[in-house]
């Protein structure tokens, strides 16, 4: 057995900083340097030496949905496109971007939406968000809709 060799069995403490002389961080200026700003009080993380600060700077974008201009516009498809797909097919955004010849990209960003525009006249089972008409539209044709 040797002493290097043993297990540690004490931690220190942290510092305790203010705490007196014997504290090891204590005394006149307790590890915050002479003079300035920092040594007086705490400053904010976002402030900026006094300029106008960026929070400032930048305009209010005000609003519920003020962050859906930046993923951008829902991809909309009418009843009436619709009806390139073959009788019985399903549709969900896979066969979409095949059939509509969309860009798969821009389809994962935005999303897609089927409205009640035009008339369906195939029956298709759809697997993506509707409106509440087109859903109706869809059941009357023949087809089915499953909740996304």
């Amino acid at each position: 057995m040797n002493l290097s060799h043993l297990s540690k069995t004490t931690t220190r403490s942290a510092k305790r900083i203010g705490r007196g002389f014997g504290s090891g961080k204590g005394g006149h200026t307790v590890g915050r340097g002479q003079k300035g700003q920092k040594t007086r009080g705490t400053i904010p993380v976002w402030f900026e030496g006094g300029q106008l600060p960026l929070i400032r700077r930048t305009p209010f974008i005000k609003g519920k949905r003020r962050f859906n201009s930046l993923k951008g516009a829902t991809i909309i498809i009418t009843l009436n496109t619709l009806n390139k797909f073959e009788s019985g097919q399903t549709v969900d955004s896979i066969s979409a971007v095949s059939v509509l010849k969309l860009h798969q990209a821009r389809v994962d960003k935005r999303g897609l939406k089927i409205v009640a525009t035009g008339k369906l006249t195939k029956a298709l089972k759809i697997s993506l968000p509707t409106t509440a008409a087109a859903a109706r539209a869809i059941t009357t044709a023949g087809g089915s809709v499953v909740s996304v």
